[in-house]
């Protein structure tokens, strides 16, 4: 609970601030926490954030009520009490006790979902990627800023140590002057099959899950877990995987937006429900350096020792004396022709969420967003790599990207695709 000296600052504060009120917590107050969207990220946000002193799991929120009662039924198994209960985010959003949201939905809802967030005054954590579009996640960063909030993207690699170590050594050098870098995302998938429209079943609210999408009957597919394989929610493997291995290139480049986009693959082998691409690859034309990702969602060897699990998911940095290899079992330098391992570094213990989460509740904190390792400016930015290359794919061309307005040149079949069709009144606005 809030305490009353608190309300009392908060309420000077606002009289003297010509923007927006926002929250300053005491040492002693505990950020209360809204979890919207409880399927398996979402569960992973309820362990996550249950293990932060500092925090406490207020609410869980989701079209499902299935996964409302197993949100809430985990959050009671780790922390001895019942968090409210929401259907519509908004409900949660109106509650003043809840100083912060996560949002674990599907990807078609993180940037209204976030906006309407901060509209209300709370900070973020959202997973990437952290919008469905390029127009959305320019009004992202627009209401971040706006309402002063902390929104947070769930680009986790941002907070290891052992990746920003990586970072570090690249920017110094450690390879010389870098050309490439390039994304693996081998990450084979079955076949997702063919799946009947049928009736809404009891418990789902379906106009919710939709959202901002449009309205079609329901099915199988295009609800859990598979709803990344459709353009209307998700952005296909580029867009899931793909986009935490393409930030650490772009990170590791020290690079924007590029020049030139191009992307070419298709839907090979499966004959499924699934829309988007199983085999893509983009290029990012830089002018003096540039960035290759390479994602195959079929039967595929490796390459070099990039490896995660029992996939192939990673970056190979490419320099003037050297390379190195980076995924979830470290990172890995080669020096010249011969290809001498010069240096290794291990991961770091205790989970890959936890540093993140803790980096995002210090910045609640501060209430300095330069703070946050995955700032939303930093992954609306990465991700509009994912977006260009998509546009790239379904036009079947290549793209001029006009950098300083986020922009396609002198296409305007590809310029539709930036933004898209909205459902009333799931309506990302324009001012927000």
């Amino acid at each position: 609970m809030k305490l009353d000296n608190r309300r009392t600052f908060l309420q000077t504060a606002a009289a003297a601030l010509a923007s927006p009120a926002f929250p300053v917590l005491g040492a002693n107050d505990r950020i209360n926490v809204a979890i919207v969207g409880i399927g398996g990220r979402g569960r992973d946000h309820i362990n996550g954030f249950a293990k932060q002193p500092q925090c406490r799991i207020a609410a869980v929120c989701d079209v499902n009520q299935a996964g409302r009662e197993r949100g809430a039924a985990q959050v009671e198994k780790l922390l001895g009490y019942q968090p409210a209960q929401y259907l519509d985010m908004r409900e949660a959003f109106d509650n003043k006790e809840i100083d912060a949201v996560t949002f674990a939905t599907p990807n078609h809802w993180h940037a209204l979902g976030s906006i309407w967030a901060c509209q209300a005054g709370k900070d973020v954590f959202v997973e990437k990627p952290p919008c469905h579009n390029i127009f959305e996640g320019r009004k992202m960063v627009e209401a971040a800023r706006k309402y002063n909030r902390m929104v947070q993207v769930g680009s986790q690699n941002r907070s290891i140590g052992y990746v920003r170590r990586a970072m570090e050594l690249l920017g110094q050098g450690v390879i010389g002057k870098l050309y490439e870098a390039k994304v693996l995302c081998f990450n084979p998938r079955k076949s997702i099959g063919h799946t009947p429209d049928e009736p809404v079943p009891p418990g789902i609210d379906w106009d919710k899950f939709l959202g901002p999408a449009q309205m079609k009957p329901y099915s199988k597919n295009k609800f859990a877990y598979n709803w990344h394989w459709f353009w209307d929610t998700g952005n296909g493997d580029i867009g899931n995987q793909g986009i935490h291995e393409t930030d650490k290139a772009r990170w590791g480049l020290n690079r924007g937006l590029p020049k030139r986009v191009s992307s070419t693959g298709g839907k090979f082998v499966h004959k499924d429900d699934q829309e988007t691409p199983n085999t893509q690859f983009a290029s990012f034309d830089y002018g003096d350096c540039q960035i290759t990702c390479d994602v195959r969602g079929l039967m595929t060897p490796g390459e070099g020792d990039v490896r995660r699990g029992d996939h192939f998911v990673g970056n190979i940095f490419f320099g003037s004396e050297g390379f190195m290899t980076l995924d979830s079992a470290g990172f890995r330098v080669y020096k010249g022709y011969e290809r001498q391992l010069t240096m290794s570094e291990k991961p770091d213990r205790g989970g890959e969420d936890n540093p993140h989460i803790a980096n995002f509740l210090s910045a609640c904190r501060s209430r300095n967003y330069r703070e946050l390792t995955a700032d939303i400016e930093i992954g609306v930015t990465s991700v509009a790599l994912v977006h260009f290359a998509n546009i790239s794919y379904r036009v079947g061309r290549s793209l001029v990207i006009d950098q300083d307005n986020w922009d396609i040149a002198g296409d305007s079949e590809a310029r539709r695709l930036l933004t898209r069709d909205y459902r009333a009144p799931y309506v990302v606005p324009d001012k927000v």
